[in-house]
């Protein structure tokens, strides 16, 4: 059988860094990276797996909100990357949205976002960084993802969002959050493989828990891809 094939988002422009770390990691676990921007023709039969990258915030109109900060949006990524979550949800396929990916996924499920942390903050810094200098507390009552993945109690993580998840969408639950209480992970306990993290684990490669949420996709990416091949 070849190797699964999975499709990583991201803005026209930029943000090679990180998709450049996320095929490495999809790449190193067997599986075969596809790069999806706007513009790109939308095949879902195309791919077996999801990563919905990080970059700019979500513009608020998705969840019918007012916006609260200075816009910083992509429209053309909201609409293909909110197309690429519906049609994996439906399908079944595996999927990991990491910052924005994560705060996409929840609105696409009917949740809002916290449009600037500054005031949720109170035993955090607000300081962007992709070294692994914040707090990550895995809740132990959820037996979901992250903690078979990161294990139980705390992880460092690094932090470069200035959103985070609000209201909850529906069918997903919390699974991390940081030591302010904002959430960090989100997962869906009836989907196979449906993750949201608000951390990006694409820089923190050199750590094997965090390879193993890429680990995990391309599994399940490639377990998509048998039942699929038997159904045909």
């Amino acid at each position: 059988m070849d190797k699964p094939v999975i499709a990583i988002t991201g803005p026209s422009k930029g943000a090679r860094l990180p998709r450049f770390f996320v095929a490495a990691a999809v790449k190193l676990y067997g599986g075969k990276p596809l790069q999806l921007h706007p513009g790109t023709a939308l095949d879902p039969d195309a791919y077996h797996g999801v990563v919905i990258t990080g970059g700019h915030d979500v513009e608020p109109v998705l969840y019918a909100a007012e916006p609260e900060v200075k816009p910083n949006y992509d429209s053309e990524r909201d609409v293909l990357e909110s197309a690429v979550i519906k049609s994996a949800l439906a399908s079944q396929k595996p999927l990991l949205g990491i910052c924005r990916g994560a705060q996409l996924l929840n609105i696409c499920l009917g949740g809002t976002l916290h449009q600037s942390l500054r005031e949720q903050r109170k035993k955090t810094s607000h300081r962007w960084t992709i070294f692994p200098m914040k707090t990550l507390c895995i809740l132990r009552d959820v037996n979901g993802h992250i903690q078979q993945r990161l294990g139980q109690g705390r992880r460092k993580i690094n932090s470069l969002h200035n959103q985070a998840i609000n209201a909850l969408g529906e069918d997903l639950t919390v699974s991390a959050r940081d030591l302010d209480g904002i959430v960090q992970a989100i997962e869906s306990p009836n989907r196979p493989y449906t993750l949201g993290v608000q951390w990006h684990p694409e820089f923190l490669l050199y750590l094997g828990c965090q390879r193993a949420l890429f680990k995990g996709l391309v599994e399940h990416a490639t377990r998509f891809q048998q039942r699929q091949a038997a159904s045909q």
